[in-house]
């Protein structure tokens, strides 16, 4: 019989609550028992937010598993249930609530007993942490240093532990190769390995795609493939074949983008085919993300130094721990598991990363060690990157130095390069971005917490001696006051802004509310900019005169710094070069900004452009007031994209499962992608391809529209949720427009289902992060999952355990003043048609993914579109009908499949 940790073990769901007691003992209790003895002792918990959400009890705390596992097993990762935890760990799953409070007890000892096993891979720095751990008040912390011995001999600390990047001599200009058929299906069959199915439609997919990789023809004219790959194909591996191979023979770098982080983590996975060797992978493919996914040492450094106190200091050392075993340094999506963050209090893990560009550079005691760093030096060196369509982005038009080198490019989840760059090549004058920028300059408001990080305490010792560069400073302190401070939003809302921004604002505000569709009440407002009020008008144009104020100084301090490296005193290293470059780029960037705010204020009453589509908002969820100010987004924001980031390249693949516009003839249809991809505005035509899926529709799926649901009928919405999930059995992904009607769903449907063994999960629900709830769906079968957009377009679980996706309506673009426009400019009903055709189909290819597939997909709407059908593949079999038929239809087809019936089991 398995060993236990005696200590009192509660569980709570939505059937009931459990406490086993320390000698043994199960006992089924009320929610206000549970309460009240958690109340009186701390208990095994698995995953205390997510028990408190049952229980109603916001304070409860105690020996969370979750929290040992991340002591013991840095940098590995666990589905957060009792089922994920038993997996992992090699233990008997439980059944029901009550076995699952005897097996925290022998989770607890199973993982307590490793600290004595002789071969514990992560025992260095344990006795450390686990003494500071102690120090913080960590329940588990007694226990671990019972059973830990001191190391014989003194540790290094992280910080002097982790590996240091050295200076390596720039990549040589990649050579020009030509990729031939024969040489890319050898790379292929390997990739595929020996044994593999040879497949037509993915080495034509891999032939085409090859083109991307030939020598370019023209200046600003890049070699580029519109490829869509129905889902099946392969196209990963497609890709990945002409793209490793033009890397060794070019010595260059292929970058590949991609819009979600699941995709970024399945690339990742993909390429230890082409490079199976764990050292030669680390130092051929790298994953990259923005600043603010990588933990700052000299953040962490703070927190576990005093800048913490109580469960954040927790957070903080168990993150120290982590970071000594991590790869990459990477907390968002990377190896340190979603799950851990949202144990303790909120914000604690953001303010670990570098959220608001303070970074230091060269003055950073651990530069050398940095992650950030060694992600950005070791891209220049790779064969693969594997970034995300905004950061790809971001280095284009930055300049960055590991943006110069992307000559090859491949952007998987092409349909999203629109909105990729919509977002990134916008402009929003709001009070949130107007307080970061005071925040970044003058640092933290008094009394705020954490090291200085005011530009003058980043640069006085640059400055010290040159008298301009110092009034510069000077000035821009100065200036920078007239920018939003703390509490901006009770003056902006109370009537009394202080300064000519909040004014501003303020007078934005004024408008928007005057202009207010009250059938708006509850979501966030806007109106175009037209007819602008002269107070509006009055206000920019002080608030203008202040802006110029700030980005004079910031420009004039840049170009003193630029002086310095032109003119370097004896003293200016290697490092402190790169300090200065650091500083200087990061005033460019906030004096082009500040700029570009000034030329938006002066347009404010004068004629429309064309080019461009302006508004005010007041930002607000659940009729809170978040932010408000002014927006300004490209009508078609792929010209700039194809300017900054497709004319510089040399060749570029756009690739995706659906890629091309649906319904329409394949001329019009190209078009579109073309359109929305940016290729429209290059000097050379793009090639295309096309390969459809292998899967075999027809008889793997069915569309089932139901008819007889109205919309907004939230009873009638609810209790069809529920008919369908029990019909499935589970594994059901439940797609909702908005985030309201997903919680009153959930609320009405979640305890009836827990009654029959389904247990349900939402987005806005749940407190989980999103790619941790996906985990938990692909891990356990009867498991079902409410969310919005992020789980249509980022979801990919194979197999059985996604046998039923519910749609609960068309999902029609949101009526904003960006899409009107757009939709008075790109064909107007058709311009609605593309968009939703295309959110359709990306919702129904979460359902088949492999072969052996089946599933349905339900659609809930009294009146769907006939035209709207083409979202689906070819063959599809599409019925509309009544509820009960729906459900009918749908436990017919699990009966119908064998593996589905068998999982169901499970």
């Amino acid at each position: 019989m398995p060993s236990t940790f005696p200590q009192p073990a509660l569980v709570a769901n939505h059937l009931g609550a459990w406490i086993r007691s320390a000698d043994g003992s199960t006992q089924p209790v009320t929610r206000g028992a549970a309460v009240r003895a958690a109340a009186d002792a701390p208990h095994l918990l698995l995953g205390a937010p997510v028990t408190a959400s049952r229980l109603g009890y916001p304070e409860l705390g105690g020996f969370d598993l979750l929290e040992l596992f991340a002591f013991v097993y840095p940098a590995r990762f666990t589905v957060p249930t009792a089922y994920g935890l038993a997996a992992t760990l090699g233990l008997a799953a439980p059944a029901d609530g009550a076995e699952e409070a005897a097996f925290l007890q022998v989770a607890a000892a199973y993982l307590l007993d490793v600290l004595d096993a002789p071969d514990w891979a992560e025992r260095h720095g344990a006795h450390a942490l686990a003494q500071a751990l102690a120090r913080h008040g960590w329940n588990w912390a007694p226990e671990i240093l019972r059973r830990l011995k001191p190391p014989p001999r003194p540790e290094r600390s992280l910080f002097t532990k982790l590996e240091k990047w050295e200076e390596t001599p720039p990549r040589p200009r990649p050579a020009d190769v030509a990729l031939s058929n024969g040489a890319i299906d050898a790379t292929l069959d390997r990739l595929l390995g020996i044994g593999a199915e040879r497949r037509d439609g993915q080495r034509g997919y891999a032939h085409a795609a090859g083109f991307a990789f030939r020598p370019r023809q023209m200046a600003n004219a890049p070699n580029v493939v519109l490829a869509e790959a129905g889902t099946g194909i392969g196209k990963t591996l497609g890709y990945l074949a002409p793209a490793s191979l033009w890397a060794q023979q070019a010595q260059g770098t292929v970058w590949l983008s991609t819009y979600t982080k699941a995709l970024q983590r399945q690339l990742d996975h993909e390429t230890e085919r082409a490079y199976p060797e764990p050292v030669a992978k680390r130092g051929k493919v790298v994953v990259r993300k923005g600043r603010e996914n990588y933990l700052c040492l000299l953040n962490l450094e703070d927190a576990v130094q005093g800048g913490f106190s109580g469960r954040a200091a927790v957070f903080a050392l168990l993150a120290a721990r982590w970071a000594e075993y991590s790869r990459d340094g990477d907390m968002v999506g990377g190896d340190l598991p979603g799950w851990l963050g949202p144990l303790f209090p909120r914000n604690a893990a953001r303010a670990l990363t570098d959220q608001r560009g303070e970074c230091i550079y060269a003055g950073c005691p651990h530069y050398r060690t940095c992650f950030i760093e060694k992600a950005t030096r070791a891209s220049v060196g790779a064969d693969l990157v594997i970034a995300n369509h905004a950061l790809v982005m971001v280095n284009a038009v930055r300049g960055k130095a590991e943006g110069a080198a992307m000559t090859r490019i491949v952007f998987d989840e092409g349909h999203h390069l629109f909105d990729a760059a919509d977002s990134s090549f916008s402009l929003h004058l709001t009070a949130a971005e107007a307080i970061e920028l005071r925040r970044w300059i003058l640092g933290p408001e008094k009394g705020g917490r954490g090291r200085r990080r005011g530009l003058a305490a980043r640069l006085s010792d640059i400055i010290s001696y040159d008298d301009a560069g110092a009034l510069a400073l000077e000035a821009a302190g100065h200036a920078a006051r007239a920018l939003p401070g703390e509490d901006w939003r009770g003056r902006i809302t109370g009537g009394s802004p202080d300064g000519p921004i909040e004014a501003l604002l303020s007078a934005v505000r004024t408008q928007v509310l005057a202009r207010a569709n009250n059938a708006e009440a509850g979501y966030s407002l806007e109106t175009e900019v037209a007819d602008v009020s002269a107070a509006v008008i009055e206000a920019a144009a002080v608030a203008s005169a202040a802006l110029e104020a700030l980005r004079a100084p910031l420009a004039a301090l840049e170009a003193r710094l630029v002086a310095v490296l032109d003119d370097a005193p004896d003293w200016l290293d290697g490092p402190g070069r790169a300090r200065i470059e650091g500083a200087a780029s990061g005033l460019r960037l906030r004096a082009t900004t500040l700029g570009a705010w000034v030329a938006l204020l002066a347009r404010l009453g004068g004629p429309a452009e064309p080019d461009f589509i302006d508004w005010f908002a007041v930002d607000r969820i659940e009729a809170r007031e978040l932010d408000v100010g002014i927006h300004r987004h490209w009508l078609d924001p792929t010209r700039p994209f194809a300017q900054a980031v497709l004319e510089p390249a040399h060749g570029v693949l756009v690739t995706s499962a659906t890629l091309r516009a649906r319904g329409d003839t394949a001329g019009d249809a190209w078009r579109d992608t073309e359109l929305r991809t940016g290729a429209t505005h290059l000097a050379l035509p793009p090639q295309r391809f096309a390969v459809d899926s292998p899967f075999d529709y027809a008889g793997q799926a069915r569309v089932l529209i139901v008819t007889d649901i109205k919309r907004g009928d939230l009873p009638a919405l609810a209790t069809a949720y529920r008919r369908l999930i029990m019909a499935a059995g589970g594994g059901t992904l439940g797609l909702f427009t908005a985030i309201a009607r997903l919680r009153s769903v959930h609320a009405r449907i979640v305890d009836g289902l827990a009654k029959e063994g389904l247990p349900l999960f939402a987005q806005h629900v749940d407190p989980i992060d999103t790619g941790t709830l996906v985990d938990i769906f692909r891990a356990e079968p009867k498991s079902s999952l409410l969310g919005t957009d992020a789980l249509r377009d980022g979801v990919d679980v194979p197999g059985q355990s996604l046998r039923l996706v519910v749609m609960e309506g068309v999902p029609w673009p949101r009526p904003t003043v960006l899409h009107a426009a757009r939709r008075a400019a790109f064909g107007g009903t058709a311009y609605d048609d593309l968009v939703t055709q295309g959110r359709l189909a990306q919702a129904f290819g979460r359902l088949i993914r492999r072969a052996n597939d089946h599933g349905a997909f339900v659609l809930i709407g009294p009146a769907v579109p006939s035209r709207l059908l083409s979202a689906f593949p070819p063959g599809t079999p599409v019925d509309r009908l009544g509820i009960d038929d729906a459900v009918a239809a749908v436990a017919a087809m699990q009966t119908a499949s064998p593996v589905l019936a068998k999982q169901v089991e499970l």
